[in-house]
């Protein structure tokens, strides 16, 4: 049918592949790239022979935009799938756009000198790409991705508007680490110590780190602390969504973490201010992140279970009601099938999803759209047949 050209070779990455091999019905052809492309080769021998698709590899530095586009013209994708940094998600975005190549993402940009991540630049392109007649595909990972979906699905077939959306991500996984990160620990650390906020009658409302606590019971996983958090969908849902009131995220953090955290916090480990050390200039958080387990290590060792979703409140024929959806996940059970972890397998299939929807052209509008943007009920099937089934619960438990 078509080929994907994968930007990064990480966690997520990995799973992403292994996807698109188990549906070489679409992914005939996958070019994996990457700057150390030792890993790529990697990859591709672990999964040549178990997928009809031809895997081929290459080198490239996702920094370097005509780096990126002697890349495309030479691999002629159907789509670009970037799993690399948030940090070159423009880099990649002017590759396609020169290229005249369809381009998908997990992930909104985030300059690497400000813990700042937000759509404003890359919602910048959408002229440019509709006139290219291409389509960029933002947040096709779980949480931005999923819970976008969700939320497109919740609207369609259960709503006539949505008032409040609560988005609790639960990882109740244990990897018997001390501290340790579940996704690349720089990312990670960054958004988790960042000001909190949500949005609430049409405007943000920002509050201190870890400032706002709730504790909630998760349906197979348990009773969870989780904290109020920034996170990237909020701004996108706030627009999309008709009739919203507030929207908030919640992740759990358990107390082990924090207490590394703020420690970590308090002696300047997380700053991501250069500092002279030894005659040279480093980052104290990429110093960390070198120090600490690698987040595609944890896979083994990581037992127990994800539960992402959202709780919808809003009105069908004038009456009010509240719905669940959610996806529980197996951390083992990942392992066995692709040996990663949930967290990267949560956001590595909806990568793959969200590449098949414009390969396929099941979703096809030029120019740059968030995943909530697009009818859900084919990525909504896709989840069940690729390893995230989903549940709907009415009348669930509220978060006050």
């Amino acid at each position: 049918m078509g080929k994907v050209l994968v930007i990064g070779c990480g966690g997520v990455a990995s799973v992403a592949i292994h996807k698109c091999c188990q549906n070489s019905a679409v992914f005939d052809e996958i070019c994996i790239a990457s700057r150390t492309v030792s890993k790529c080769e990697a990859l591709k021998e672990k999964l040549e022979g178990t997928t009809s698709a031809k895997i081929t590899t290459a080198q490239v530095d996702a920094d370097h935009t005509d780096e990126l586009i002697a890349l495309i013209e030479k691999e002629k994708p159907d789509v670009v799938l970037n799993l690399a940094l948030p940090y070159q998600d423009l880099t990649i975005m002017d590759a396609c756009l020169a290229t005249k190549t369809d381009y998908v993402d997990t992930a909104n940009y985030e300059p690497e000198d400000t813990a700042k991540f937000e759509y404003k630049w890359q919602w910048a392109y959408r002229e440019r790409y509709e006139k290219a007649g291409i389509t960029a595909l933002l947040g096709s990972g779980f949480d931005p991705g999923v819970t976008s979906v969700f939320s497109a699905y919740a609207l369609k077939h259960y709503f006539d508007e949505i008032n409040y959306i609560d988005i609790l991500d639960c990882n109740g996984g244990d990897h018997g680490y001390p501290f340790a990160t579940n996704f690349n620990p720089e990312i990670n650390i960054r958004e988790v110590s960042a000001k909190g906020s949500y949005w609430e009658d049409g405007h943000w409302v920002e509050t201190e780190p870890m400032e706002i606590k709730r504790v909630y019971n998760f349906p197979e996983v348990g009773e969870k602390d989780m904290y109020l958090l920034h996170h990237e969908e909020i701004e996108s849902l706030a627009l999309n969504i008709p009739g919203i009131k507030r929207i908030r995220f919640f992740m759990t953090f358990g107390q082990s973490y924090l207490t590394h955290l703020k420690c970590l916090e308090n002696v300047g480990m997380t700053s991501i201010e250069p500092i002279m050390y030894e005659g040279r200039e480093i980052v104290p958080l990429q110093f960390l992140k070198a120090v600490l387990p690698d987040p595609a290590s944890l896979g083994p060792r990581t037992k127990g279970k994800t539960n992402i979703g959202c709780i919808f409140t809003g009105k069908k024929d004038g009456k009010e009601k509240s719905i669940y959806i959610y996806n529980v996940c197996d951390h083992q059970e990942c392992y066995k099938e692709v040996g990663s972890q949930a967290v990267a397998y949560t956001t590595g299939v909806p990568a793959m999803i969200g590449a098949m929807m414009l390969l396929t052209k099941t979703w096809d509008k030029k120019g740059v759209y968030n995943i909530e943007e697009f009818d859900p009920d084919p990525f909504m099937d896709a989840l069940n047949k690729f390893g995230l089934p989903w549940k709907v619960e009415e009348n669930p438990v509220l978060v006050d």
